[in-house]
């Protein structure tokens, strides 16, 4: 009785392959194998195959015969181009607002300046109409005095710009004002009168962004500090920075003169503006 073949003797039943030369049948060569292998090596010939053929279908073979190919590609480079306009774009009109801001400190427009004084009024608070608004004889004595005090000038400062409270500032120069910071007037710094030829000094590390003579205030300096921080020194006799250079707190950036037509003596004219909005100097910097 012969035994029975199963799919497990057939695969693995060891067969020779022998080659023999044809005129004298002498042994030339001879392999040994099992189904199992010649099925193994067929299935991993098979992938390797398969992986070459649709690597060379999306990339040689494409370029030649797929029509859909040089338009697909196209399609690519139009979206790379246009990344990269609209990346342009953002940082042309970064560079637009930055130069509007310069423009704005240098002219001393504060037309988008949010008064303290209204910020305080309105706040989060609901609107009140006047007529709806009814006060005491009393309470509307204290509001006439409190409104001519300098407290209604009190701003938001202790939180808006408390990292700028916390920071030091060397003091440009060492003198005394002779006029402060009015918003109200438009006075939007102070006025440090020195001695002649008094160094001045750059407050805090920082950028030199403009540095040339305009016919209202002579000689400027300003520097680009962090936070959105811009600090600006008028009606210098000399400036010693150009533009583009990186200046160190207290190192000395130009001399104290009486350059540009809005001026009646030797002094420095000092601004602080911050996110675009002017600052009272003397509440960040010792004179």
């Amino acid at each position: 009785m012969k035994p029975k073949k199963t799919i497990s003797n057939w695969l693995t039943n060891r067969y020779q392959l022998v080659i023999r030369n044809e005129e004298n049948f002498a042994e030339k060569t001879s392999m040994g194998f099992t189904y199992s292998k010649v099925i193994l090596f067929s299935v991993i010939l098979f992938a390797i195959l398969f992986g070459i053929s649709l690597f060379l279908s999306q990339t040689i073979l494409a370029r030649w015969f797929d029509p859909r190919y040089a338009q697909m590609q196209m399609n690519k480079q139009l979206i790379d181009l246009d990344q990269k306009v609209d990346s342009l774009y953002l940082e042309v009109d970064r560079k637009d607002q930055f130069i509007l801001s310069i423009q704005r400190v240098l002219s001393g427009d504060t037309s988008d300046f949010n008064d303290p004084a209204k910020i305080l009024s309105t706040g989060d608070q609901p609107i009140v109409r006047p007529d709806e608004l009814k006060l005491a004889p009393s309470d509307s004595a204290f509001r006439k005095d409190f409104e001519k005090s300098d407290l209604a000038l009190i701003t938001l400062a202790s939180v808006r710009y408390r990292e700028l409270q916390e920071t030091f500032f060397f003091s440009p120069l060492t003198g005394f004002v002779s006029d402060h910071y009015n918003a109200q007037r438009g006075h939007y710094g102070v006025d440090i009168v020195a001695k002649t030829n008094e160094p001045v000094k750059n407050i805090a590390d920082g950028t030199v962004i403009f540095a040339s003579w305009t016919q209202d205030s002579g000689y400027v300096m300003m520097i680009q500090h962090k936070g959105n921080l811009i600090s600006v020194y008028k009606h210098n006799a000399q400036l010693y920075k150009k533009v583009g250079t990186f200046v160190n707190g207290g190192e000395i950036i130009s001399i104290v003169g009486n350059s540009g037509e809005m001026t009646d003596g030797p002094h420095l004219h000092f601004e602080l503006w911050y996110n675009g909005n002017p600052l009272n100097p003397e509440e960040f910097v010792t004179f």
